[in-house]
């Protein structure tokens, strides 16, 4: 069938609709991947729904004029990239247009000016985290789209050169991966100027760590880059917290990390300030945007008192910490407080170890600003209420979903919180994911 591509829609897919039927004003609506807006395609319907269908792009029969050549051979096939085959101005603009339009369908909120940052569109990448299969033979890769088929890579293009390089290691070491079958996937960790990396592996929870031990200390004989590997039961890390499963929340406060070879953490600066960020703790992934997100949100933010919830290692708590008398900064995931509780070991600095939710619903006290950076899953109608009942006169939310920051924007504009500032940060180039910073006042 052939269809014109309306829009792009979150989630990286174009809208097109089947003409109308008989008296219907409106055809069903068609996600088609890999298209842009304006273009007329051939593609085939795979799944049908009540109120949708899906399909399958077949051949572009009239292009846009920001469809360029991907770079990367498994663009399409790989599930990890959505718009290598756009002009990177062209991304900008479609994402601008999808922030907008969510917040007004979900908030009821006109946003006329977002202010649009951006950096390199490829090698930003701090963190890359990969598929291993060890049978029938040794691959790498990512998960193609749409499926659980194992999409070989032997380097992806959005990554930092170290991770690319460690990636090329890792498939030289294949004969000795593959005698390791409890080995699911690895994760690198690059550091600010990209010369020293956090190994992290992800094993079948049944499979004692200690016996990668040996592995471990080969990968750091072959790359001295390595400062540190750790193993984690698969899915362990306090970076996939962003999906806001809270009973993986509260399972990481009891998990220890085992740590096997080299060091346990590492140093990642951002501008004056130096972190440490150990193995499984969550941290911001794009190397170049990281300072001007931290700028956002905390440059000409001064007062008395400071909220940091999600705090994480305390990106944001640092640089406040200049301009305010005393900053209460929560997080609950274990590996990410220990760090948050290392990084800001200053009097004036209290770490609290809990989640969001529990802390403001008992929080007694008065702030002058606060800062909310949740997961994916965004603050909730209970946390957003209680957060509201704080009456703090200014917010800043840090949102990496359009949907869910729409969703918890309702219950704080109704509390009478305006939007004074728009901004989108393009963290992930060549995808749909984008990060939102709002400042909001009463």
């Amino acid at each position: 069938m052939q269809f014109t591509i309306e829009k792009l829609i979150y989630g990286g897919d174009g809208l097109a609709r089947i003409p109308a039927i008989g008296d219907e004003r409106r055809g069903k609506t068609v996600f088609v991947p890999y298209v842009l807006p304006g273009e007329v395609v051939e593609a085939t319907v795979v799944e049908e729904r009540k109120g949708f269908m899906r399909a399958s792009l077949v051949e572009v029969l009239s292009p846009s004029t920001a469809r360029i050549a991907p770079p990367c051979p498994h663009f399409g096939i790989c599930g990890g990239c959505h718009y290598q085959h756009s002009d990177y101005t062209a991304q900008l603009e479609d994402k601008r247009q999808i922030l907008q339009e969510t917040i007004l369908r979900g908030a009821k909120l006109a946003l006329p000016h977002i202010e649009v940052h951006s950096g390199e569109a490829y090698g930003f990448r701090n963190r890359t985290r990969l598929k291993i299969a060890v049978e029938p033979e040794f691959a790498l890769g990512y998960y193609r789209h749409g499926s659980h088929e194992l999409e070989a890579v032997h380097q992806c293009p959005i990554s930092s050169p170290l991770i690319n390089r460690a990636i090329a290691k890792f498939w030289e070491l294949a004969p000795e991966t593959a005698s390791y079958p409890s080995l699911r996937e690895v994760q690198f960790f690059a550091n600010h100027d990209d010369t020293e990396l956090l190994v992290e592996l992800f094993i079948h929870h049944a499979t004692t760590p200690v016996l990668l031990a040996k592995f471990a200390k080969l990968m750091r004989e072959q790359m001295p880059e390595i400062a540190g590997v750790a193993v984690f039961a698969s899915g362990a890390t306090d970076s996939d917290l962003e999906d806001g499963n809270l009973e993986v929340s509260r399972r990481l406060t009891r998990a220890g990390v085992p740590h096997i070879e080299g060091a346990a953490s590492m140093v990642y600066k951002v501008g004056n300030f130096s972190y440490r960020v150990s193995a499984g703790s969550f941290f911001q992934t794009s190397r170049f945007l990281i300072p001007k997100l931290v700028e956002l949100v905390t440059k000409n933010r001064t007062g008395r008192a400071a909220l940091d919830l999600y705090a994480g290692v305390g990106l944001f708590t640092l640089p406040m910490s200049r301009h305010f008398e005393r900053i209460t900064s929560v997080e609950i995931a274990q590996n990410s407080y220990d760090d948050l509780a290392a990084n800001a070991a200053v009097p004036h600095i209290q770490a609290v170890h809990s989640t969001t939710e529990d802390y403001v619903n008992a929080a007694r006290g008065r702030w002058d600003y606060a800062i909310v950076d949740p997961p994916r899953a965004g603050l909730g109608e209970r946390t957003s209420k209680a957060l509201a009942g704080l009456s703090i006169p200014q917010l800043t939310y840090v949102s990496c979903d359009p949907a869910t920051l729409s969703r918890d924007l309702v219950t704080l504009l109704a509390a009478g919180y305006k939007v004074q500032e728009a901004h989108l940060v393009d963290l992930f180039p060549q995808t749909y994911h984008m990060e939102t910073v709002l400042h909001l006042a009463r």
